[in-house]
């Protein structure tokens, strides 16, 4: 066995051992932990393949911002976890049926996999003579860069409305004016008092 072969069955079965606890933990904490794991080894399994790049995605996305958001959120509010897994019992029989439909479309799609003709080639090298970062990168910003700026218009929009529609003005609560704080006058800005000994303000 190669070396190569050795980490790659490390990974797999870090990968797997890692989904199956993030699972099956009872503790939320512990289940965040577990996924951050998963990931890390999906990472690892996708430098072996070559995509450093879709590697150093699942690192910085996943494990640094989304699995990290996780944890803050599970470990700060204040959540009954008993009364919700036990709300979430009277759904696993469907969830069991769901489960079992996808492992037989999972194992259908197994049965039929194939590589296409000239795959090694298209994997050794996808534009050229160019590797993975530098191939993807000569593909998003010259045959697709229109899409790719079109995505991330899209995407800006989309958070501008998620803010706008969350954005609710209270009464209630004291708010600053910045401009009224720049226009102000430094003469009536401040007020001296002359307060007398034993006299409150």
């Amino acid at each position: 066995m190669t070396v190569a072969a050795f980490v790659f069955y490390v990974f797999a079965v870090t990968v797997l051992l890692g989904g199956l606890m993030t699972v099956v933990s009872r503790n939320p904490v512990h289940s965040v932990l577990w996924l951050i794991l998963t990931f890390i080894a999906s990472a690892g399994l996708f430098v072996l393949l070559g995509a450093e790049f879709v590697a150093m995605l699942l690192m910085i996305v996943y494990v640094g911002a989304v699995a990290v958001l996780f944890l803050f959120v599970v470990m700060m509010l204040d959540i009954d976890f008993a009364q919700l897994r036990a709300e979430m019992s009277k759904y696993l029989p469907l969830a069991l049926l769901i489960g079992v439909i996808i492992l037989m479309e999972l194992a259908m799609a197994f049965g039929v996999w194939d590589f296409s003709d000239g795959f090694a080639t298209r994997i050794a090298a996808p534009t050229g003579e160019a590797q993975n970062t530098a191939a993807l990168g000569l593909l998003i910003y010259d045959q697709y860069i229109m899409l790719f700026q079109l995505a991330g218009l899209i995407l800006l929009v989309a958070m501008i409305g998620a803010i706008v529609l969350t954005l609710r003005h209270r009464k209630d609560v004291k708010r600053q004016n910045p401009v009224a704080q720049m226009h102000r006058d430094p003469a009536k800005a401040m007020e001296l008092k002359d307060v007398k000994p034993g006299q409150g303000l």
